[in-house]
């Protein structure tokens, strides 16, 4: 009888706890977007396909439109689908959705650095670190000529391959690395330096795990997942080891600092926490120019690298692609000049090519999640304050109106019907707005001169038949990763 008891009584708990539930969607949710219903606790967890989250935000919006809202957990989310409501939201109403959404396998970067900040410091702080980069980005010394003095080492690399195949993981991505690593530290690796491929193994391997559907499952329910073991644990384990080695770097310069000659990204910081010395509440300090320093080097070394491995892949399966590239370079720069950004007015056909790299590979589909800074009405609707908000990249980069065929690879998609460039604001790989990417301009330099360079002196050789290159990322969440390849690169006479 007791057990019948206790069994009743669970029973109406659980039915109080469901019809609770549902009261508060009811209640809280009448002025949002329309959405799935969602289930109490998982909220709309199961009608997400974990492997590839872009395509099943496209499918929702579909049935619900351009703005739609689900539940991850008791996560609420807005979901931006379309150039209309991304432009709306991130340009239109920029300062009312300019908040960083949680990412919780970051939170050792909380209220702290750029990226995934959403404290009082992160406009101070994004603003003074876009000022410096610009500071030592424009000088003498600019970004220009950083580029172009690594992509000789970048060529040494290559040549020393003398043919074989190889992977081109950490070859090619020493490249960008070691722009950013200049900037920020005033540091060059090694090609095989220990560290130089430490830090990459670390960046790649976190772009991949944040990409993973136990990290999409734990960034809804951290609160529960916590203290489980899994990838999460290692995810945050890199994220330490990261920082940790910036924060080296940071006490080096201290020890050498000149106030009169600041060096690079790290000294100019010291110096602003110099200045903060007898503040009560400092933005800057060692820990938080330890934060804001692996921002940059994780963001500026990982997506130029990866862009760089996925647009070689791609150029591999397109020869004829590749052959137009060769040619237009043997007519404008020829081969021995180093080419120049200025050379891409006179070289459409590879301008168009790089813009078509970063569209083509959608490299991150869901751009990284937005908060609502405050109650908002947008549109119809009203959104509650600290609503997570993605405003999704994919569906401007796949438009298929701005883009016809987007699934296929194509320059011609940058190109007008004279051979010109032809620019389209539907290209926002780096987003836009007041949370767009700050290292978009050097990123673009570095795409157009490195893949410049690298085509300037050698043809690329894939080791099966072009036609059995398979594109496909091998996950597609936060970011799409691309596959693993080998390649050989033949020097051109």
């Amino acid at each position: 009888m007791a057990a019948l008891g206790i069994t009743v009584a669970l029973l109406v708990w659980l039915v109080v706890l469901l019809l609770t539930s549902i009261w508060k969607h009811m209640y809280s949710s009448w002025k949002l977007p329309p959405g799935p219903f969602p289930l109490p606790i998982v909220g709309n967890i199961f009608q997400l396909d974990l492997k590839d989250i872009p395509n099943s935000f496209t499918r929702l919006a579909e049935r619900f439109g351009p703005v739609f809202t689900l539940y991850l957990g008791s996560q609420r989310v807005v979901v931006l689908h379309g150039y209309k409501a991304f432009r709306e939201a991130l340009l239109q109403n920029k300062n009312k959705f300019s908040g960083r959404g949680e990412y919780a396998v970051y939170e050792a970067h909380k209220e702290k650095g750029i990226t995934f900040n959403n404290g009082h410091s992160w406009q101070d702080t994004r603003r003074f670190s876009l000022s410096i980069l610009r500071d030592f980005g424009m000088a003498k010394q600019g970004n220009e000529a950083r580029i172009q003095r690594e992509s000789r080492f970048l060529l040494e690399a290559l040549r020393r391959t003398k043919g074989q195949p190889f992977d081109p993981t950490f070859l090619v991505g020493s490249a960008p690395c070691n722009v950013i690593a200049d900037i920020l530290f005033r540091k060059h690796f090694d090609y095989n330096d220990s560290t130089n491929v430490r830090m990459q193994s670390l960046f790649n391997e976190n772009l991949y795990l944040l990409s993973t559907p136990w990290l999409q499952i734990y960034n809804a329910f951290p609160s529960y997942m916590r203290y489980l073991p899994g990838s999460h644990k290692k995810l945050m384990k890199n994220v330490s080891a990261i920082k940790h080695y910036t924060l080296e770097r940071v006490k080096e310069h201290q020890k050498s600092l000149d106030p009169s000659c600041p060096r690079d990204v790290v000294d100019s910081l010291l110096l602003e926490m110099e200045k903060e010395k007898h503040s009560t509440e400092p933005m800057y300090t060692l820990d938080s120019i330890s934060v804001t320093l692996a921002d940059l080097f994780f963001a500026g070394a990982v997506t130029t690298s990866t862009t760089l491995k996925y647009g070689l892949l791609i150029l591999m399966k397109y020869p004829e692609i590749e052959e137009k590239l060769h040619e237009e370079i043997d007519r404008v720069i020829g081969p021995s000049r180093i080419p120049a950004f200025k050379d891409r007015l006179e070289m459409p056909y590879m301008d168009a090519a790089v813009h078509e790299i970063l569209r083509f590979i959608n490299l991150l589909p869901i751009n990284l999640i937005h908060e609502a800074n405050h109650d908002t009405t947008f549109r119809e609707y009203v959104i509650p304050k600290g609503t997570v908000i993605v405003p999704t990249l994919d569906s401007l980069l796949f438009d298929s109106q701005e883009f016809p065929d987007p699934e296929k690879f194509k320059p011609e998609h940058f190109l007008n019907e004279n051979g010109k460039f032809k620019y389209s604001d539907y290209f926002k790989p780096f987003s836009a707005g007041k949370r767009v990417c700050v290292g978009e301009g050097l990123a673009r330099m570095e795409l157009f001169l490195l893949f410049t360079v690298i085509l300037q002196h050698f043809s690329l050789k894939p080791l099966v038949d072009p036609k059995d290159i398979d594109l496909s990322p091998t996950v597609n969440g936060f970011a799409c990763i691309p596959p693993d390849y080998k390649l050989c690169v033949i020097p051109r006479s």
